[in-house]
């Protein structure tokens, strides 16, 4: 009928994704370089850790276009930064500098441009080389405190997501 079908794309091609990043039993770790925008920013917000460049922003833009969060955003930014800055990126739909993002909680890590491609390695060499069991067990332990309504919450997400779109 020329109607994207929003539900389907999320259900089937992003869902798989971001819960496969919380269910892998190791570390994920997000490097975002540029603007982490939409569902960018959601497949970021699935990882375990993430780290920016200084220059890197951070943007719930659906808001924007007149949709809502998807891909898990709706449950990932308020676990991060509480429920009123989740809020406020959700409904204002503001660009959010990696420095505010550092200082909310929404990203673990912020170096400077000309360190961010070391920086990062480092911080992906310490996990590689890390007690890949005490990772598998601890994820475990955090996705089950926090997640454990996560495909739930993603299904009302592409349900909501389908109604704004059509």
């Amino acid at each position: 009928e020329g109607r994207p079908d929003v539900r389907r794309t999320l259900t089937e091609r992003y869902h798989p994704i971001i819960t496969t990043i919380r269910r892998m039993p190791k570390p994920v770790v997000a490097a975002v370089n540029g603007p982490a925008v939409g569902i960018g920013l959601s497949l970021a917000l699935a990882s375990d850790l993430i780290v920016a460049k200084e220059s890197a922003y951070f943007l719930l833009a659906f808001v924007n276009i007149g949709l809502v969060p998807d891909g898990g955003s709706s449950l990932f930014v308020p676990t991060r930064v509480g429920m009123a800055r989740a809020t406020e990126m959700a409904m204002l739909g503001e660009r959010i500098p990696a420095p505010q993002a550092l200082e909310w909680g929404l990203v673990n890590r912020v170096f400077a441009d000309d360190e961010f491609a070391s920086a990062s390695e480092q911080l992906l060499d310490r996990l590689a080389t890390g007690p890949t069991r005490s990772y598998a067990g601890t994820k475990r332990q955090l996705n089950n405190w926090l997640y454990t309504r996560m495909d739930e919450q993603l299904e009302l997400e592409a349900d909501i997501q389908q109604e704004m779109a059509g």
